[in-house]
């Protein structure tokens, strides 16, 4: 449910659950990521190369992650519209304008 402000306003606060499952969807998509670069530079290079590999980890993880964050942050802005229209569609449903 939503909570509730001083002013009786119900918060535009994307519930707990989707913020975690935003907070984990980033996270996923950063270890993704870095373990993709590391393993494709790692493959690319001849000799082993376990400091660019590193390097292009860090660079991969920090591109999908930056990624997936910028669809989070939409989804849950999306969200939040959302349901502040459904509100204010349910509050003139109960008062109609004349």
């Amino acid at each position: 449910m939503s909570k509730s402000t001083d002013a009786g306003l119900s918060s535009a606060e994307p519930s707990t659950l989707a913020r975690t499952l935003a907070l984990l969807a980033i996270l996923v998509a950063g270890i993704s990521g870095g373990l993709i670069g590391h393993a494709v530079t790692d493959l690319q290079c001849a000799d082993g190369c376990p400091a660019l590999a590193g390097l292009m980890g860090l660079v991969g993880a920090v591109i999908a992650a930056a990624g997936v964050a910028v669809v989070a942050v939409l989804s849950l802005r999306a969200m939040a519209e959302w349901q502040a229209t459904e509100r204010q569609q349910a509050a003139r449903d109960r008062h109609p304008v004349d």
